[in-house]
């Protein structure tokens, strides 16, 4: 590197990270201005919906509070209805059990019921609706205080206007001396027996006198005591600024209102919005329909008594044929959603302010960091140029090292001589022995040749494992050092023969055997090198090497190459002791037979071997795919 370079290179090393902090810290400032500016913009848009929204969910939910209110009152009105009646049949059974019991010594069992009788005729409920009757086991009717003139009258054989024997009924509970509930057609009190009404009744067997005592209530009439109570709490309701629940029939009369003087008149009298007509007509349509909103103009506001848009919901109750709504004014908010728009001004404006600030401070703090940053890479640069002679001295020895590797293979080529010459003597002896000519001479000459070839063989295999010896003690490393490491071992061979490494590595600690490791690693690289130089040198040369951790807390190391694979009748057999598909002078077949017993016995691990497609760059290649499986848990 030359003088104007070096100096060039310290420049970028000093000014680059301060430039690159500063435009980093303007660029991001302004990206959070403009983005924050751009997201109240939208916020502020979207509050007058959201408000509105949430103001239609309120009504809503009120309308439906009420609905489900009056819903339950209606399905328990004849629920409570019977249970009323049966409880005043209850009080009065009680009241002539009473008088019977303190007279039945002194008195006649007439007297008793002319006594009894008068008691019960006496008494009205239900706003004089309610009376009591009495009947006999012959049908005669004892007691009817209403109308007088049937008392003492035969009505085994009266219907009601559906057809109904109700007498029969009574008479049929004395019998049992029971009590039961019973629904009948029945004319109403002060109606001149014109208007008919739909009666439930109770009856209850008097065994002193051997009758029954009754009374009964009309549906429609305890319905509109239902429906009157409904409505007082209805008009209690109050929520928000001006919320309150209206009601109002199909046919225009103001039930229930914010206003009391609107109650029981017709909605033309009230004149409460504009167009009272066509409101009350198409609120009226969507109740019938089922629920909906609607928008209009109301007259008068509660509390200020101006005309002001008013958005409501309805719902209809068809069974009252009623109209149920409230609504809340847009007014309201308007003025809530305009408050809501300053405090946004005001938080994005404090919000600007608060960026600034620590945008600066954060600015600050980075140059001086970059400047402390750019001051320890000159130094390590400055440092780097005085080990650079080091690592030469370094990398030759590696080459050195490398080429050692390769005579190793030429070293076990030998052996087929000596592994020849102890064949040939031993074959020898046996043929002599067997044919009874063999020498004492023939025989120390052989054992000698023998003995000279196995010692040459222990010597060589000795060389080899003491270039190959690791260190037995466990130790904790990081697989992207030892990889660095081995690496350096042979990278001088695959750059002289333009092999590219693509390496994707997780830097993961192991507590293991790093130089076992190391020689298993060459043996797989020098592996796939020999078959990539095998390929014209006007193809490209890869070997791809991931190291990850897998779903079960493994290690998984893979190398593969694009050497285009191994034959399948081969494949199976790549671990066996010196197999080999390489010419005689260029392989043994113990590498891999080594790298699998390094991974398997002293590792503790899994080594598998396949071909693989895969695409690099656009380009489809096919080549060994070895894997290598270790555990992080130390034994």
């Amino acid at each position: 590197m030359d003088i104007s370079k070096e100096e060039q290179f310290i420049k970028i090393i000093r000014f680059t990270p301060a430039v690159f902090v500063l435009v980093v810290s303007i660029f991001v400032i302004l990206f959070l201005y403009f983005e924050n500016k751009r997201t109240f913009h939208e916020e502020k848009k979207s509050i007058e919906e959201q408000f509105i929204n949430e103001n239609k969910e309120i009504i809503k939910d009120e309308v439906n509070r009420v609905y489900t209110f009056i819903k339950h009152l209606q399905e328990t009105t004849e629920i409570e209805l019977k249970k009323n009646v049966k409880e005043r049949v209850y009080e009065a059974h009680s009241l002539a059990t009473n008088i019977y019991e303190k007279n039945k010594d002194t008195k006649t069992k007439e007297e008793i019921f002319q006594l009894i009788k008068t008691a019960l005729s006496g008494i009205r409920y239900n706003n004089g609706r309610g009376y009591f009757f009495m009947d006999d086991v012959y049908g005669n009717k004892l007691i009817h205080p209403i109308d007088t003139s049937i008392e003492g009258k035969n009505m085994l054989n009266y219907t009601d206007v559906k057809g109904y024997k109700l007498f029969e009924s009574i008479v049929d509970t004395i019998k049992q001396k029971s009590e039961r509930f019973d629904e009948y057609y029945w004319y109403k009190p002060n109606t001149n027996n014109k208007e008919i009404g739909r009666k439930i009744s109770f009856y209850k067997y008097f065994e002193p006198l051997n009758m029954a005592i009754g009374t009964g209530e009309y549906f429609d009439d305890f319905e509109k005591e239902i429906q009157k109570k409904a409505l007082e709490y209805i008009n209690l309701i109050r929520f928000g600024k001006a919320g309150y629940i209206f009601v109002v029939t199909y046919d225009g009369v103001y039930l229930a209102h914010a206003r009391e003087n609107y109650w029981g008149k017709h909605y033309l009298e009230n004149n409460d919005t504009k167009n009272i007509g066509k409101v009350i007509e198409d609120i009226t349509l969507i109740a019938k329909s089922g629920e909906g909103y609607y928008s209009y103009i109301q007259n008068k506001k509660p509390d200020t008594n101006e005309p002001t848009h008013k958005i409501s919901f309805i719902k209809g109750l068809s069974k009252w044929n009623w109209l149920i709504g409230t609504g809340f004014y847009e007014d309201d908010a308007l003025s809530r959603i305009e408050d809501r728009k300053r405090k946004i001004d005001e938080k994005y404006e404090a919000y600007i302010k608060n960026i600034l600030i620590i945008s600066f401070i954060v600015m600050v703090v980075l140059l001086i960091i970059s400047k402390y940053v750019s001051n320890f890479l000159e130094e390590k640069f400055r440092q780097y140029k005085q080990e650079l002679s080091k690592k030469q001295m370094i990398l030759h020895q590696q080459s050195k090292m490398a080429a050692m590797g390769e005579m190793i293979g030429n070293i076990a080529h030998q052996w087929r001589q000596p592994l020849s010459t102890i064949t040939t003597a031993s074959s020898g002896m046996v043929l002599q022995k067997e044919m009874g000519v063999l020498t004492d001479e023939f025989f120390f000459e052989a054992s000698k040749k023998i003995n000279t070839s196995a010692q040459y063989l222990s010597q060589t295999i000795d060389d080899f494992r003491n270039f190959f010896t690791p260190n037995k003690e466990k130790t904790k490393f990081l697989l992207n050092d030892t990889l660095s490491t081995t690496l350096d071992l042979i990278s001088a061979q695959f750059i002289a023969k333009d092999i590219h490494i693509i390496k994707n590595i997780e830097n993961i600690e192991l507590d293991s055997y790093e130089n076992e490791l190391i020689q298993a690693l060459i043996n797989i690289l020098n592996n796939a090198k020999d078959e990539l130089v095998k390929k014209p040198s006007d193809e490209e040369k890869y070997i791809f090497i991931d190291i990850f951790r897998n779903e079960k807390n493994e290690v998984n190391i893979i190398i593969k190459d694009n050497a285009a694979g191994i034959p399948n009748e081969y494949i199976d057999k790549i671990f066996e002791p010196y197999f080999t598909t390489k010419h005689k002078a260029q392989g043994t077949g113990i590498g891999l037979y080594m790298t699998e017993e390094i991974i398997t016995k002293h590792l503790q691990g899994q080594i598998f071997v396949e071909n693989k497609e895969f695409i690099y760059e656009g380009k489809e290649y096919i080549g060994a795919q070895f894997t290598i499986v270790l555990n992080l848990l130390s034994e």
